[in-house]
């Protein structure tokens, strides 16, 4: 075994959502709105890289997965990894299937692709954001306030506001609210308090 094979190298692990008021996701395992400035955000957000040899980690979990539009791949950038207990292969489009959170992490941080890593982005659902936060090297959250209400059956999970504190300002990232469908929606950071 060489001296590189092994090695960790510490990623960014980032979750991104939007949530409306009452901090709900979905419903039925879809987005219960159609926000285009909010989806392009998304879009922007997950595949930036600060050079052209890196990409992003995008860990989906089964359900997003299957609900993203199979027209939009591929995702400049990007590595698609699929967390599911229950499928048997990777499926279309995606690059990896990880039954678990740390055999994602360990695939970002350890593999022979940890070298072009750059962020690994949690892209829900529920249970993957829960157990994401808990995590050591998660980082931020990039969480979208969509100011109105809708039926949703999952929800962002509950986090410390003192851990992980909104920031003001945050480059590439709008501080004014936005209007986008005629709902009003809120782009924000929270950066984890690493003291």
């Amino acid at each position: 075994m060489s001296d590189c094979e092994g090695k960790v190298h510490r990623k960014s692990i980032r979750l991104i959502a939007a949530a409306c008021n009452g901090m709900g996701i979905g419903k039925d395992g879809i987005l219960p709105w159609s926000l285009p400035k909010e989806f392009k955000f998304f879009l922007d957000t997950i595949t930036s890289v600060s050079s052209p040899d890196k990409k992003n980690l995008l860990i989906w979990g089964k359900r997003c997965w299957i609900s993203f539009p199979e027209s939009l791949h591929p995702l400049a950038n990007c590595i698609h990894v699929v967390l599911s207990r229950t499928m048997g292969c990777v499926p279309d489009h995606a690059h990896y299937l990880c039954h678990d959170l740390p055999s994602v992490i360990q695939l970002g941080s350890t593999h022979p692709l940890s070298d072009k890593i750059e962020t690994i982005w949690i892209l829900g659902g529920a249970e993957l954001y829960k157990e994401s936060l808990k995590h050591p090297w998660c980082d931020y959250i990039y969480l979208t306030q969509v100011m109105a209400d809708f039926d949703c059956d999952t929800f962002f999970p509950e986090f410390d506001r003192e851990i992980y504190k909104l920031q003001d300002e945050f480059p590439g990232v709008p501080s004014e609210i936005q209007e986008d469908q005629g709902i009003k929606l809120k782009f924000q950071v929270f950066k984890k308090d690493m003291h």
